[in-house]
């Protein structure tokens, strides 16, 4: 299909940035795998094995990715050749609609139940960042980079299930 979105082909369909940027980042997988980009997984078997996507899905969302700005391939092995996939600028600028996911997701979806998937404590202030896109502590916005990672153990357990499953069926 032709995309229409301004730097992209063609002329732009519209001047509403919400319908320009769902032309780049509008499906489900292509959230996925930006979203196993921000957790530090930058190898396509990781990538695949955590948004629970197919071969397909993942190349398809990583090429047009690379192809709109978001994502830069770099090779780690030569032989066979071998790329990881790492957030650029522009890629990384994406960070804040994944805490709002996050955020809107833990509100809505989830049962207060189920507990946090993920803790951030905000390094710079050292106290805990909340769920929103800025520190709920300090005020100043969240960079992935000034977060500490502490995962609930059964999101781990789940997440270091699906990838020993995947690994077990190749």
């Amino acid at each position: 299909t032709k995309r229409t979105v301004a730097g992209l082909k063609g002329e732009p369909r519209t001047l509403c940035p919400v319908d320009r940027a769902e032309l780049v980042v509008g499906d489900r997988w292509t959230v996925m795998v930006l979203r196993e980009l921000f957790a530090g997984n930058h190898r396509f078997e990781e990538i695949q094995a955590q948004a629970g996507a197919t071969p397909q899905m993942v190349a398809a969302r990583l090429k047009q990715l690379e192809a709109d700005g978001l994502v830069s391939r770099r090779p780690y092995r030569e032989r066979p050749l071998r790329h990881e996939y790492h957030l650029t600028a522009k890629g990384e600028a994406f960070f804040p609609v994944i805490l709002a996911l996050r955020q809107w997701g833990e509100t809505w979806v989830k049962s207060p139940k189920e507990g946090l998937s993920v803790t951030y404590t905000h390094a710079s202030c050292g106290q805990p960042a909340g769920l929103g896109t800025a520190c709920e502590h300090c005020g100043r916005p969240l960079r992935r980079q000034d977060l500490i990672v502490a995962m609930n153990p059964a999101y781990r357990r789940e997440r270091e299930a699906r990838l020993e499953a995947f690994r077990a069926s190749r």
